[in-house]
């Protein structure tokens, strides 16, 4: 598939890492050569220098041929008109990165597609639904939603003293044959596992477990873990994402959040004082130890650490998690620091790359894809797939199928019914299949669906 990515910053670098290892065709075009030169220096991709609003460039970098046009560089306004020349100019797809909420709003005058934007991805609030979601969970560091909300997938991690320490995966599914659940992959000192029954667990292991969502819950108190109420949040940056994450929460009618939220810039705080009434809007440094504790950050349940400095978020996250906040999400950009900042214990890390990706991935797969997911820290993908009529994935239950090395069939949505897949599990046409798998894995299990 020929792709066109017009921004090489770290989002489009991310793609276009993604996108190569998986031999797309991949262009990148961006007016920097200082972000250019890292692209060529490092991915066989084709580097073009140009502006992005130029009708001249972008035909140069043969956008008229691409099967997708993927527009994220920083400006809103940049991504908008480069998408309009390029559907213009013949790309098959559009998408654009658009982080104004105008054009999202149904009462918009304008809509992408009038734009001739396909598909609209704002990285940083899927992100930000992401850790809402994780302040609900208080044990887990991953949660996923799956199967129409039906099924969820949590990432846990054991600690030492966990009662499955040296468990093989049957002997826990035994010892707990009133819940239905599977462990799908484990991630070990940097190692990821698509596991046996045969596989023993370990202290430290990162395990993601996929349950129906109602029986949650119970799984978490397999693992020695305690679902805690999270009621008292404090946010560190109040511009971009800690904005959008204190918005969400408000809106959240089911429970009733105490927010205290930092942000640097006294404007920006001004702002968000007189916008959100329920929040306390304190305007200060959110990475300063001193502040952090002056305002209660050892009375707090959880932590999100949401500023453009990733190592002061994790720093300040260490500290809340030494003064026994709960719960600690911190925001980071490098893939390097996501194995490590559960290392060293931090509940939770979110990076807004992947969310993006994850957004992409579903419409570069097409086809019988429905969703894509990246496990954070480990080198899997959760997707969800529908069985297409007289596939080879209906034509036997699932012990008698050759699946690819690397993939496990998590469960199934058939008829609005749910299930855990076991070897007996026969896939009907239609189905929507939960499969976890390594990448070298997801061309061949998506052959299967066709």
């Amino acid at each position: 598939m020929k792709i066109v990515i017009i921004g090489a910053g770290e989002i489009g670098y991310d793609l276009a890492s993604v996108l190569s290892t998986e031999k797309h065709d991949v262009t990148v075009m961006d007016r920097d050569k200082d972000s250019l030169s890292r692209v060529s220096d490092s991915l066989d991709v084709l580097p073009i220098e140009g502006n992005a609003t130029s009708v001249k460039d972008l035909v140069n970098a043969s956008v008229g041929e691409a099967d997708i046009l993927i527009s994220v560089t920083s400006i809103d306004e940049v991504n908008m008109i480069s998408g309009m020349i390029g559907k213009r100019l013949g790309a098959k797809m559009v998408i654009a990165r658009i982080r104004s909420d105008e054009f999202s709003d149904e009462d918009s005058p304008i809509t992408p597609s009038d734009l001739g934007i396909d598909v609209m991805i704002h990285p940083e609030l899927s992100a930000s639904h992401e850790i809402a979601q994780l302040l609900k969970r208080s044990s887990a560091s991953d949660v996923i939603n799956l199967a129409e909300d039906r099924m969820q997938l949590i990432g846990i991690r054991l600690e030492k003293d966990s009662p499955l320490i040296n468990k093989s995966l049957n002997e826990y599914a035994a010892a707990h044959a009133d819940l239905t659940f599977r462990v799908v992959a484990i991630g070990r000192r940097g190692r990821t596992i698509i596991p046996n029954g045969s596989v023993k667990l370990q202290a430290y292991d990162q395990v993601f477990i996929l349950a129906e969502t109602k029986n949650i819950n119970g799984v978490v108190k397999t693992t020695g873990k305690k679902e805690t109420e999270l009621n008292t949040i404090m946010i560190a940056g109040g511009s971009g994402m800690g904005a959008m994450i204190a918005r969400l929460l408000c809106a959240d009618e089911s429970k009733n959040w105490t927010i205290k939220l930092i942000e640097p810039d006294y404007n920006i705080a001004e702002d968000l004082a007189i916008e959100m009434k329920e929040v306390m809007v304190l305007h200060g440094n959110p990475t300063d130890p001193d502040l952090l504790v002056t305002e209660g950050i050892s009375e707090m349940d959880a932590f999100i650490a949401v500023t453009d400095d990733e190592e002061s978020n994790i720093i300040s996250c260490l500290m809340a998690k030494h003064l026994e906040v709960k719960k600690t999400v911190a925001l980071v950009s490098k893939p390097d620091f996501i194995p490590l900042a559960q290392t060293i214990g931090l509940d939770a890390v979110i990076n807004k790359k992947v969310a993006a990706s994850n957004e992409i991935h579903r419409y570069v797969r097409r086809g019988n894809v429905i969703s894509v997911t990246e496990l954070r820290g480990i080198k899997a993908e959760v997707i969800e797939l529908e069985a297409a009529s007289e596939s080879k994935i209906t034509k036997k239950p699932i012990k008698k199928l050759n699946l690819p090395e690397g993939c496990v069939i998590g469960g199934v949505l058939c008829d609005g019914a749910v299930e855990i897949a076991t070897g007996e599990t026969q896939i009907q046409s239609n189905d929507r299949v939960i499969i976890f798998c390594l990448p070298a894995a997801v061309d061949k299990i998506t052959k299967l669906f066709q």
